[in-house]
């Protein structure tokens, strides 16, 4: 946690003196907006800016008084778990007409406030924007009352807006995730798991309905996530004469021996001539037509409850940051613009396009231009529909392309949550593209034993919802048994291999690209889809498993420091896993609030470490009760987890005490989040269909050949996009000492945890300050969900 030396302090540039800033949550809540008002809140007060509360949203800015309240470092402490907004959130009517947007500017004035955050859905945000719009004439208005003096008016002459997209439903146009979605998937598939063991043991079928009144995306995407039999969506009516075919395919499943059906319906779901599909239809019908044992489990509001997930309180905080930064360079002339995401990069997007986008969208859907509606949402939408029906709704075999080529698939490294999902969907995928799947077991060290054997559709049935590996992950490499391989590729005719691993596989589809020069076999095209805890894999800004280690050391951390919750003044410290990449320590850090993360990355000497304990000290002597101190397992071979702990144990003798704790390998375990669900299932699909791509293109003379550098490619999100790199060209972006990329974005997220926790350091904004256009945000090959 040093304080590295830098010529972008980024406060010297953009002082927030004199500036007050308000932040009101606003509408419906959602879980990672306490996070957001944190955020908010600690970088005002950084930059030196007043920071005040606005309490139940609207109607306590239409009120006053106490509603608005000066924000305190220490008033968001112990707020980043907690779900649901605890500055609360109202519903106005008042705001919506003009004495009650009067009432608001004039409390804002009394305080000097002339910066808004606005942390709601789109109602919420066009009422902001209107609000911008009116504010010079309602301070005129209240000058002719007497209310305010006529200097005011210059004063306070402008009204800057910047607003953060709080909403289950992600519902909203001009970011891929809005605050709270990830969470409420989250509480979605907690419950779909949990269903599918009481429904296979009596042989049911599940209909369940979860939110989106207007917005398909929870259904959507959930249906994904457990490999649902069915989904309904507002956006995509079912064809007419559903019905029958939805029954007909559920008989089918089942008589292949399937014990569980699940059918997903979106509240809002309706059919191609606007009637609503209620959940209670849909289980009437299954039962009339097939006599299933049925029942039907509406999830409602506790998809808004629960604890943020890691990847909600991370997007929050970021968005809260760049918030402030935005409302820090506004001036005038500036429109007011939304913080959203895009893959995965912060980005500012004028507020109003957003808004139009959106009402386009229902438009679209209210005159049965469906397609359109789609496409609107975006190409995350678009493409987590494709590839559901490319998953879920099997061809006859008499439809199938014949491709008559051989795809071996195989995991290869350590474990990680959300391989499982993506086996499922490159046998999917390659059996609808017509080729004939082969799964490989343990790794390389299976290949070259002879463990291979053809997979089938229904083999791969129910493994979205389960971690580890199904296939078996060894670490071995290929290099030593090169001649064994080379022949079992022989034997089983394998024109093209798909790798599922972290840094081992990578290593490994090197070894086999130098292989190709003495092996012909290996003269196929190879791809590599990165799946490790670690997150270490060059050329990918995100491996599957991440989001779930993520998930697993933050739930730790939040138990961790409430059993601290009786006793005065205790630090923990933690180590976690990831290697020499300190991913998980910093990231995890962030998502937990921690004071400080040690890893290698970033060199600490005895000195930093005194530092952060007198900085953890004087915190302490305020309310501050309890302090958490991550350490990434190989951050520095000295200062062990051991040393630290008591370090900090005696230097903070007499004001706090500690306790430790390794995590070890419950980081890797567990059933796979959402996101590594998804975002497996969608990598896998997309480098199954390049490698059908490089079959075509490498068929010569009877046979496939393929050895150029471009054949033989890692799939990894960099940025906004997945993008084909060849893995040679990744050799000079690697330390293979210590198993890293030479450069890793996550190292950007420092300082933001830093400043969090009451740290001065400098923050680089090169990237921020960027307003982009809703149309334009979104790179044309860019299918990748989120990120972060």
């Amino acid at each position: 946690m040093a304080q590295p030396d830098s010529k972008k302090i980024f406060f010297e540039n953009l002082s927030g003196a004199g500036k007050a800033i308000a932040v009101l949550t606003s509408g419906g809540d959602a879980q990672g907006m306490n996070a957001a008002v944190r955020a908010v809140v600690r970088m005002g007060l950084y930059v030196g800016a007043k920071v005040y509360f606005i309490h139940e949203g609207y109607q306590g800015m239409v009120d006053g008084g106490e509603n608005i309240r000066e924000a305190t470092w220490e008033s968001v402490s112990s707020m980043l778990q907690v779900g649901g907004t605890v500055i609360g959130s109202a519903r106005c009517k008042d705001f919506r007409s003009h004495e009650g947007r009067l009432k608001a500017a004039h409390n804002l004035v009394k305080r000097g406030i002339t910066n808004l955050c606005v942390i709601g859905g789109d109602g919420s945000l066009t009422g902001a924007n209107l609000f911008r719009e009116e504010w010079s004439g309602l301070l005129s208005e209240l000058v002719q009352q007497g209310l305010i003096e006529a200097d005011a008016v210059q004063k306070y002459s402008a009204l800057h807006i910047v607003g953060m997209v709080g909403s289950i439903d992600n519902d909203f146009c001009g970011t891929d995730m809005t605050i709270g979605t990830d969470s409420a998937l989250h509480r979605i598939i907690e419950v779909v798991d949990a269903i599918m063991t009481t429904a296979q043991s009596h042989q049911r079928t599940f209909v369940l309905e979860v939110m989106g009144r207007h917005c398909g995306y929870l259904a959507l995407v959930s249906a994904l996530a457990c490999g649902a039999d069915w989904v309904l969506i507002p956006e995509m009516p079912p064809e007419d004469g559903w019905e029958e075919k939805m029954c007909q395919k559920l008989s089918a499943t089942r008589s292949r021996g399937t014990r569980l059906n699940i059918i997903i319906v979106a509240e809002g779901a309706i059919d191609r001539h606007g009637k609503s599909i209620t959940s209670s239809f849909v289980k009437d019908l299954v039962v009339k037509n097939l006599g299933f044992d049925t029942r039907v489990t509406i999830l409602g509001h506790v998809q808004r409850g629960g604890t943020p997930s890691a990847f909600d309180r991370i997007l929050a905080s970021r968005m809260g940051v760049e918030a402030v930064l935005a409302l820090l360079e506004t001036t005038a002339n500036t429109p007011a613009c939304v913080v959203s995401l895009c893959g995965n990069q912060s980005v500012r997007v004028p507020l109003m396009e957003c808004v139009q986008t959106t009402q386009e969208v229902q438009k679209a859907m209210d005159q049965k231009r469906f397609e359109e509606a789609v496409k609107l949402r975006g190409r995350s939408f678009e493409n987590n529909l494709r590839t559901y029906k490319l998953l879920a709704h099997r061809k006859p075999e008499s439809e199938l392309p014949v491709s008559n080529f051989n795809v071996a698939v195989l995991n290869v490294g350590a474990p990680a949550a959300g391989m499982n999902a993506a086996v499922r969907s490159a046998v999917r995928v390659g059996i609808s593209e017509g080729h004939k799947m082969f799964a490989v077991s343990d790794g390389f060290e299976g290949f070259y034993k002879g463990q291979i054997k053809e997979i089938k559709w229904g083999d791969v049935g129910g493994w979205t919802g389960q971690g580890g590996s199904l296939l078996g992950t060894k670490r071995t490499l290929p290099a030593k048994h090169v001649d064994k391989i080379a022949e079992q590729m022989r034997k089983y005719n394998i024109n093209a291999l798909l790798v599922i691993g972290g840094f081992e596989a990578f290593l490994s589809l090197l070894e086999l690209s130098a292989a190709r020069g003495k092996y012909d076999e290996f003269c196929v095209p190879m791809v590599m889809v990165p799946a490790t805890v670690s997150n270490n894999v060059p050329g990918s800004d995100l491996s599957i498993g991440a989001d779930t280690a993520l998930n697993a050391i933050t739930t730790t951390c939040d138990r961790i420091k409430q059993s601290a919750s009786g006793t005065k003044r205790r630090v923990f410290i933690i180590e976690t896993m990831g290697g020499y990449c300190g991913y998980l320590a910093t990231v995890g850090g962030l998502a937990a609030g921690a004071d400080a993360a040690y890893i290698y990355e970033e060199p600490f000497d005895i000195r930093d470490l005194q530092a952060n304990v007198e900085h953890l000290t004087e915190k302490m002597k305020t309310s501050i009760q309890r302090g958490l101190v991550l350490r990434n397992e190989n951050s520095n071979v000295n200062y062990t987890t051991d040393f630290i702990y008591q370090l900090y144990t005696e230097e903070g003798r007499g004001v706090f005490d500690c306790r430790k704790n390794v995590l070890g390998h419950m980081q890797q375990g567990g059933a796979p989040s959402p996101f590594d669900r998804n975002f497996g299932t969608k990598i896998s699909a997309k480098a199954m269909q390049w490698l059908s791509q490089k079959l075509v293109e490498s068929y010569r003379k009877g046979r496939v050949f393929a050895n150029t550098e471009d054949t033989c490619c890692l799939l990894g999100m960099h940025a906004r996009a997945l993008v084909f790199q060849p893995v040679v060209e990744l050799k000079d972006h690697t330390d293979f000492v210590h198993r890293i990329p030479k450069e890793q974005w996550w190292l950007k997220l420092r300082p933001l945890m830093k400043i969090l926790a009451k740290y001065k350091t400098s923050y680089d904004v090169s990237d921020s300050g960027q307003v982009e256009h809703v149309i334009h945000s979104r790179p044309k090959d860019s299918d990748a969900s989120v990120a972060m």
